[in-house]
């Protein structure tokens, strides 16, 4: 049994279109279920989705967000990473 995702990754531009995008030559991420084992292939298969990013993608092409709002997002991530740091530090120093 095998458990397939298939991602297109076609760059073609919209003129030059494959009218026949569901040929065999598209990648995909496949996982082997052996001996039965599904949990163990499931396992493996979330880890290479996470791996590719493709739920991470996913999330970010659900709506438009504008750039000043992905930086200010990325900038209050940064900060919060500092603080943590930061208090890890006070608390690894004895404070």
């Amino acid at each position: 049994m095998e458990v397939i995702l298939r991602r297109s990754n076609n760059n073609n531009n919209n003129y030059k279109r494959d009218h026949n995008s569901f040929s065999t030559n598209k990648a995909g991420l496949t996982v082997e279920v052996r001996n039965g084992d599904f949990t163990k292939a499931l396992r493996i298969f979330k880890k290479k989705v996470q791996e590719a990013g493709i739920i991470q993608e996913y999330r970010d092409r659900q709506e438009y967000v504008k750039p000043s709002k992905k930086r200010a997002k990325a900038k209050a991530a940064g900060r919060a990473r500092w603080l943590k740091k930061l208090a890890k530090d006070k608390q690894d120093r004895g404070f």
